[in-house]
């Protein structure tokens, strides 16, 4: 595990934790599973918008897949979903409604305090116990049924803390 990448993990878990209702859904840089790809477990590269639609996702936020899958999966979502999309990556993506190049800790920090802010502006308010990650189907069958996580008790449990 790379160091600088373990750290943008740990940085994306303290935005999660400003966006309640989020879902953490990975796309797999490979071809998916056929016959059948289930929505709710991976986004299909080659059918992203079937997660969206599956799981009522209103913001797809796009960080660390490969350029090729981003950019399919981009056009595919812009074109026939009203999902707002958002990459954070090393290259400008002209089919998200928001790009952010080169992202680094100060860099993301900055988009955090952001979020925060926005967020009280809109009176948006945070779940008591700081569940703020909704989990799919398959995901809390996998959680022994939990609906929802803290990504900021997933960091104290690693032991990287929650500031």
């Amino acid at each position: 595990w790379d160091k600088e990448w373990m750290t943008k993990g740990q940085c994306l878990l303290r935005l999660a934790a400003e966006i309640p209702g989020v879902m953490i859904i990975p796309m797999p840089d490979y071809r998916p599973k056929y016959p059948k790809v289930d929505p709710q477990e991976a986004i299909n590269p080659n059918h992203p918008n079937l997660t969206i639609w599956g799981n009522k996702i209103e913001v797809a936020l796009f960080i660390g897949i490969h350029c090729h899958y981003a950019n399919l999966a981009l056009r595919m979502i812009r074109m026939g979903t009203n999902c707002l999309t958002i990459a954070f990556c090393h290259d400008i993506h002209e089919d998200a409604m928001l790009s952010a190049q080169d992202l680094d800790v100060p860099k993301f920090s900055h988009i955090i305090s952001i979020f925060r802010k926005v967020r009280k502006e809109l009176g948006i308010k945070l779940p008591a116990d700081g569940k703020t990650i909704s989990l799919t189907g398959t995901q809390s069958h996998a959680n022994q049924g939990e609906k929802s996580l803290s990504p900021l008790a997933c960091l104290a449990e690693a032991g990287e803390g929650s500031a």
